[in-house]
């Protein structure tokens, strides 16, 4: 039974090109890409092609989201699509985060990110959760750029970099 689109976007299911359709996917995010080269149209004319020929006309900024959203899937990447101002449970943030929702409950406790109660139940905006990912993502990062910096300064994996022993 397929899930209706409220359903998927309530409970935050990804989507991903299957690897056989991998190479498809690519195809037409160069496609996409491509077509929006054109100098000579000044009132561009986006339309999707049904399978019975049945030709609609899409609104560019329709045509610019299904343009990243190719992108990403292009790149092997899942991709969820959430209204922006959309409320999540801390179970939904804990998802995004990739944690456990007793660390999510920590983390809007301890103030690091906002969040608003409905009766008993924390309830946070997408924006927020995304905006705390990414910071800490940017953390991670410039932390292990230090340690790989660290690691070569002292010598570190010197077999890595000298090649294979000689026989």
């Amino acid at each position: 039974m397929v899930a209706s689109l409220e359903e998927n976007v309530r409970k935050l299911s990804p989507v991903s090109a299957p690897p056989e359709q991998r190479s498809a996917v690519e195809a037409l995010s160069r496609a996409l890409v491509e077509g929006t080269g054109d100098a000579g149209h000044n009132d561009p004319r986006y339309k999707l092609v049904g399978p019975n020929a049945r030709e609609t006309l899409i609104p560019e900024s329709v045509f610019r989201v299904l343009e990243q959203i190719v992108e990403v899937m292009a790149r092997g990447d899942a991709i969820t699509v959430v209204p922006v101002g959309k409320q999540l449970t801390t179970q939904q943030a804990a998802g995004i985060l990739n944690v456990s929702r007793q660390y999510v409950v920590r983390l809007l406790d301890s103030g690091r990110i906002p969040f608003t109660r409905t009766g008993r139940h924390r309830r946070v905006l997408v924006e927020d959760v995304l905006t705390f990912k990414r910071a800490r993502d940017r953390r991670r990062r410039s932390a292990l750029d230090r340690l790989t910096q660290l690691s070569e300064d002292f010598g570190g994996y010197g077999e890595i970099s000298q090649g294979p022993p000689e026989s």
